[in-house]
């Protein structure tokens, strides 16, 4: 069911009657669109999440955006972390769960790892994140004074070097992948934050299986991995 964020920002949630964990969804760079209804709807019904994905433009600041693949990595420079937290924590507060995890695709992915210093009552706002192949530092294209770097903020820890949150994090990376060298992988690993490392995969080898680097067995383990780690497995 398509609902608006207090914010204005488009989302796509599916309710789960009894259940008692949430799962807020960042898409890629392609935005909301009948795949991630279909994966809303999957987490939903698979996972027993109350989940609802959220749209990474919205329309209200992006009224033309399209679907030209130049013009939405463009696009990502205008974007504010200090939007994307306060979409992620409504989207969070619309699943009525207690417990809340989070997963994103690609720049979603990206999102993820910046997200894991939120906090909600002195505690993470969400308690398992699964990045999949998300930028571990900003694209020298999207950087700018509303971007923080990804690595940055898990070195720092959410609420500060007391509380690591990195290590409440998933990163789901291919060896393959142009977005995440070795050495940025490397250094991931230092923050604490566990990585399932797929050596011949390239980006985004998991969550759309039209790609042409769609690789099923992988992205049946990585699904299943992230399952379990949401789940606090």
């Amino acid at each position: 069911m398509r609902v608006v964020l207090p914010s204005g920002t488009e989302a796509e949630i599916v309710r789960v009657d009894g259940a008692t964990r949430g799962l807020v969804v960042i898409p890629d760079i392609w935005g909301m669109r009948p795949l991630f209804d279909d994966l809303v709807q999957r987490f939903a019904s698979e996972w027993g999440t109350t989940t609802i994905a959220i749209e990474p433009f919205p329309a209200r600041d992006f009224p033309d955006l399209g679907t030209n693949p130049d013009t939405r990595f463009a696009a990502v420079r205008a974007l504010r972390d200090t939007d994307k937290f306060r979409d992620l924590a409504e989207a969070a507060a619309a699943t009525e769960c207690e417990s809340v995890g989070l997963i994103g695709f690609c720049m979603g992915g990206m999102y993820c790892f910046k997200a894991s210093q939120l906090e909600r009552s002195g505690r993470p706002l969400f308690e398992r994140i699964v990045s999949f192949y998300g930028m571990i530092t900003t694209p020298d294209a999207w950087k700018s004074e509303s971007h923080e770097s990804p690595l940055d903020i898990l070195k720092r820890g959410g609420g500060g070097t007391q509380r690591p949150y990195a290590a409440n994090v998933l990163a789901v990376i291919g060896g393959n992948d142009q977005w995440t060298p070795v050495p940025e992988v490397e250094e991931l690993r230092t923050t604490g934050v566990e990585v399932a490392f797929y050596p011949q995969a390239e980006h985004g080898f998991a969550h759309d299986a039209s790609r042409p680097t769609h690789r099923p067995d992988d992205a049946r383990d990585a699904f299943e991995r992230a399952k379990n780690w949401l789940a606090g497995g």
